[in-house]
């Protein structure tokens, strides 16, 4: 399972960013091979507009099965709820929390409410 993260920076040690569409980077933890790569959103970061549904392709794109952010915007929320990708709000816990309380089943799956 791949499970996607909005952060701050590019380590698990980084704070999840609450903001999905204009976080800074997404970490893309692999749990079958314990890994993880980084994925750049500095073009949706600084976008005028769209950043949530720019920031969607790339989660889909990336192959996630799970994302874990603070807020989706309604947009983004439609996109990924057509997809095959879960959505888990986590407050803002390092990356390496985040990814521990998931696998434990201990975060919030988002509603179409809270998105909107």
């Amino acid at each position: 399972m791949i499970i996607a993260v909005t952060a701050d920076s590019g380590d698990l040690d980084s704070r999840v960013n609450p903001r999905f569409g204009r976080a800074p980077m997404f970490i893309l933890f692999d749990t079958e091979k314990d890994n993880f790569n980084v994925v750049d959103n500095a073009v949706n970061l600084n976008a005028a507009q769209g950043a949530g549904v720019q920031a969607a392709k790339t989660v889909i794109n990336s192959g996630a099965d799970v994302l874990i952010s603070g807020r989706f915007g309604p947009k983004a929320f439609n996109l990924l709820e057509g997809s095959s990708v879960e959505m888990f709000v986590s407050d803002e816990i390092t990356v390496k929390e985040a990814i521990s309380q998931q696998l434990l089943g201990n975060l919030e799956k988002i509603t179409r409410e809270q998105a909107l």
